[in-house]
C-alpha cells in the first residue's frame, strides 16, 4: 500500500563544506568530474598545480554530495564513492556533506538518479548561452522525500536488488548478441575458410566494371553524386548530392551505377572499407574519388554473391587490411588512410560454381533473417530494461516499493 513520504529541503540534511588545499606548482592533484543524467562522479584527470589558475581547491570524501554548477540541470549530481575519495574539485563544484543521523547516502544515490530531481535542478539553474549555472544555496531548496532512515535503508535494498537483476539482464542480452554475431562469422569462416583464398581469383577478373569515381563539382542536375556518407555498412543511404551540368556530361556511361552494384568506401576514418548495395531510386548517380563501384560479371559470380562476400567477415578483413597512405605537411605527419584503387583489385574472392554461389546466398540470407529477428527482439528487451530502473525508482521515492 502506497503513502505519501514527507519532503525536506536538502539545506536540512545537507551542509556545504569546503576541505580547502592550497594549489602549488609543480604538486599533482586528482580532479573530479560529475557525469549527465545522474551517472556518477569519476575522476577526471591527474592535473600539475601550474596548470590550474586556482588558487585553492576542495578535498571531496566518499559519501559527499557534489554537484557541478554549470550542468547540475543536466543531472549533474552525484554521491562521491571510495573512487573518487580526496579528489579537489574546483569551485565549480559545490561539496556538501550529509547528515547521516536523518539521510543515508545511497538513499540520495537513487535520487540523483531520478528526472524529477534533475527537473527541479533544471527549474532553479539560470543563465544564458545554455550554461544554466545553479547557486549551491539554490540546489539546496530542493525539496527532497525523507522517511524514516530505518526505511531508507529497507528501500535502499530493493532497489538494489532490482538494479542487480536488471544489469544481470542486460549482461544476458549482451552476450546473446554477441553470440548471434558470432554464430554468422562462424558460418562465414565455415563456407570461406582461409584456404579458399589459395589461387582465388581477384576482383577485379570477376567484375565487368571495378573503378573509384572521379572528383565532382557539385551543381543543380539530374546526375547524383554518391559519396562516404552514402555508404554506411550494409545499407545504402539514398543521396541528395547533385553534379554541376558540365561535370555530369563529362561522366562515362559505364561509370552510373546500376541497381545491385556493390558500392566499397574507399578512404575516411572509421568508413574504410564499408560496403553497400545501390538500389536504383530512379535516379542517375554516380560515385566520388573516395567511393568504388564494383559491378558483377554475372557470367562468373552472383551479384548478391560478390556482394554477401565482401560484406562479410573474410572480404570485410580484405578490403581493411590493405589500407595504405601516409601524409607530410610542415614536418607533421599524418595518416590518411584509403583503399588504392590498384590493390583493389587484387583483393581475392573465391569462386565456387554459379549453382554453389546460389546455395551459399540463399543459406547466409536464413541465418542472417534469424539473426536480425534476434536482434529486433533485443532491441525491444533492451528498451523495456532502460525503463524499468526509472519506473523503480518513480515507485521507491512515492512510497510505493
Amino acid at each position: 500500500m502506497s503513502e505519501t513520504l514527507p519532503e525536506v529541503p536538502l539545506a536540512e540534511i545537507a551542509k556545504p563544506i569546503s576541505r580547502s588545499v592550497e594549489v602549488i606548482p609543480g604538486q599533482s592533484y586528482r580532479t573530479i568530474g560529475v557525469k549527465w543524467w545522474g551517472e556518477g562522479a569519476y575522476e577526471r584527470q591527474m592535473i600539475d598545480g601550474s596548470g590550474t589558475a586556482a588558487k585553492t581547491l576542495s578535498l571531496v570524501r566518499k559519501g559527499d554530495l557534489i554537484i557541478n554548477k554549470i550542468w547540475v540541470r543536466h543531472g549533474s549530481t552525484a554521491i562521491a564513492g571510495a573512487d573518487v575519495d580526496g579528489c579537489a574539485a574546483s569551485g565549480e563544484f559545490p561539496t556538501f556533506t550529509l547528515d547521516e543521523s536523518r539521510v543515508a547516502p545511497r538513499w540520495l544515490h537513487w535520487q540523483t538518479k531520478t528526472r524529477g530531481f534533475w527537473a527541479k535542478c533544471d527549474a532553479l539553474s539560470q543563465g544564458s548561452s545554455g550554461k544554466n549555472r545553479i547557486k549551491p544555496e539554490l540546489f539546496l531548496t530542493i525539496r527532497v522525500p525523507l522517511p524514516p532512515l530505518a526505511e531508507q535503508r529497507r528501500v535502499v535494498v530493493r532497489i538494489e536488488e532490482l538494479a542487480a537483476k536488471i544489469h544481470e539482464a542486460r549482461t544476458l542480452r549482451h552476450q546473446a548478441a554477441e553470440e548471434a554475431e558470432n554464430l554468422m562469422a562462424g558460418e562465414e569462416r565455415r563456407i570461406w575458410p582461409d584456404v579458399a583464398l589459395v589461387g582465388a581469383p581477384t576482383l577485379a577478373s570477376v567484375c565487368t566494371f571495378l573503378a573509384r569515381g572521379k572528383q565532382s563539382e557539385q551543381g543543380e542536375s539530374d546526375h547524383f553524386l554518391i559519396k562516404t556518407q552514402h555508404v554506411q555498412q550494409e545499407r545504402y543511404l539514398p543521396t541528395m548530392m547533385r553534379l554541376a551540368p558540365h561535370t555530369a556530361a563529362k561522366v562515362k556511361a559505364e561509370a552510373i551505377v546500376q541497381d545491385g552494384d556493390t558500392l566499397i568506401a574507399c578512404s575516411a576514418a572509421g568508413c574504410l572499407g564499408r560496403v553497400a548495395r545501390f538500389r536504383d531510386e530512379g535516379k542517375t548517380a554516380s560515385t566520388d574519388t573516395h567511393v568504388a563501384v564494383a559491378r558483377a560479371n554475372t557470367g562468373v559470380v552472383h551479384s548478391d554473391y560478390l556482394y554477401a562476400y565482401l560484406r562479410g567477415a573474410q572480404g570485410q578483413h580484405q578490403l581493411r587490411s590493405r589500407e595504405r597512405g601516409d601524409w607530410q605537411r610542415e614536418k607533421i605527419s599524418f595518416r590518411l588512410t584509403e583503399l588504392n584503387l590498384n590493390d583493389l583489385r587484387k583483393v581475392p574472392i573465391p569462386l565456387p560454381t554459379l549453382a554453389e554461389q546460389h546455395r551459399i546466398v540463399t543459406e547466409l540470407d536464413t541465418l542472417q533473417a534469424e539473426v536480425d529477428a534476434l536482434k529486433r527482439l533485443q532491441a525491444k528487451t533492451a528498451a523495456e530494461l532502460d525503463a524499468l530502473l526509472p519506473a523503480i525508482l518513480d515507485r521507491a521515492f512515492k512510497g510505493e516499493l
